[in-house]
C-alpha cells in the first residue's frame, strides 16, 4: 500500500475513534441531553454520597440506606423518575466529591453556610437542626458555656467544627462520629459537639455510658448538595422537593424519625410557596 492511501486509513481510524470515544462518555459533565435532562453520571440514575454512621439523619440498616434525610432524598428522586444509588464517604470529603462530579448529589443533613456556597449549591431547605452536646456519663459538663478549655470532639468539615473553632474552642477533629464517639469512650475527649438528633440517639444506645445534656438551635437550616454547574439538576430537586412537601411525605417521614422534635413555627421547608401536606 503507498504512502497516501495508508494515511487516509489512520485518519479514517481517528475519526472513528473519536466518535466511539465521544459516545462511551458520560453525561455527569457536560450539556444535559434529552434522555439525561439532569446532567447525570448515569441517565436515570442519582448517585449520592451519603454516611453510614449518623441515625436517624443518614445511616445504614440491614446493609441498606436509610434515615430521614435519604428516605426524603429516594420520595424526590421518584417525583423526577430516577433511582437513588447511595454510596457511603466521610462528610469532611463529601462537598468536594459533589463539586468535582463524583456524586450527583450529597444526602448528609448538610447545613447551609455561605463558606460552604463557594464550594457547592445547595437546594431549597429541607429541615432545621440543633446542634447537641454529648458528655460521659458523670460529667460535670452540662452547658455549651462549660466548654472553654475543654478537649471538644468534632466531626470535622461540620456546622459543629464551624462553631467550636468560631468560638474559640480545642476541637478534636475526626472522620465520622464513630471515632467522635471513642473520643468520649476513651476519655480523649471531655465533651462532643453534635447534631442534636444524632447525639440524643447516641445517648440513648450507649447504655448509660453517654448523656446528651444540651442543644441550641442551628439557624442556616439543611439542604442537598448539588454541582454548581449542575442547574437542571438543583432545578428538578427544588421542584420535586416542593411536591413531596405538598403531598404529606415531608410531615410523614418527620414523624417516623423525629417523633418526638416539635417543628418550629416559622419554619418553612422547600420554596416556602407550599402549604406542609398532612402526613400520608
Amino acid at each position: 500500500m503507498t504512502t497516501a492511501p495508508l494515511r487516509r486509513l489512520a485518519g479514517v481510524l481517528v475519526l472513528a475513534l473519536s466518535f466511539t470515544l465521544a459516545a462511551c462518555g458520560g453525561g455527569g459533565s457536560g450539556a444535559a441531553s434529552a434522555d439525561n435532562p439532569y446532567n447525570l453520571q448515569q441517565a436515570g440514575v442519582l448517585r449520592a454520597g451519603t454516611l453510614t454512621d449518623a441515625p436517624p439523619n443518614v445511616y445504614l440498616k440491614d446493609g441498606k440506606f436509610t434515615g430521614y434525610d435519604n428516605e426524603l432524598l429516594n420520595a424526590v428522586a421518584a417525583k423526577l423518575g430516577l433511582r437513588v444509588e447511595f454510596v457511603g464517604t466521610e462528610f469532611s470529603s463529601l462537598l468536594a466529591q459533589v463539586k468535582t462530579r463524583k456524586f450527583d448529589i450529597g444526602s448528609s443533613s448538610i447545613s447551609i453556610t455561605e463558606a460552604r456556597k463557594q464550594t457547592v449549591a445547595f437546594s431549597n431547605k429541607y429541615d432545621f437542626g440543633f446542634l447537641g452536646l454529648n458528655v460521659p456519663a458523670g460529667s460535670d459538663i452540662k452547658t455549651f458555656d462549660q466548654l472553654a478549655g475543654k478537649r471538644v470532639a468534632v466531626v470535622q468539615g461540620t456546622v459543629q467544627d464551624d462553631y467550636a473553632t468560631r468560638t474559640g474552642l480545642n476541637p478534636v477533629r475526626v472522620p465520622d462520629y464513630n471515632a467522635a464517639l471513642n473520643q468520649l469512650r476513651s476519655g480523649t475527649a471531655d465533651a462532643w459537639i453534635t447534631p442534636a438528633e444524632i447525639g440524643e440517639k447516641t445517648a440513648a444506645d450507649s447504655g448509660g455510658k453517654v448523656e446528651a445534656v444540651a442543644k441550641q438551635l442551628d439557624p442556616g437550616g439543611t439542604a442537598y448538595a448539588i454541582a454548581p454547574d449542575n442547574p437542571e439538576l438543583l432545578k428538578a430537586v427544588n421542584g420535586a422537593l416542593d411536591e413531596v412537601i405538598a403531598d404529606g411525605t415531608w410531615a410523614r417521614l418527620q414523624q417516623e424519625f423525629y417523633p418526638n422534635r416539635k417543628i418550629p413555627k416559622d419554619f418553612k421547608p422547600g420554596s416556602g410557596n407550599v402549604a406542609i401536606g398532612a402526613a400520608n
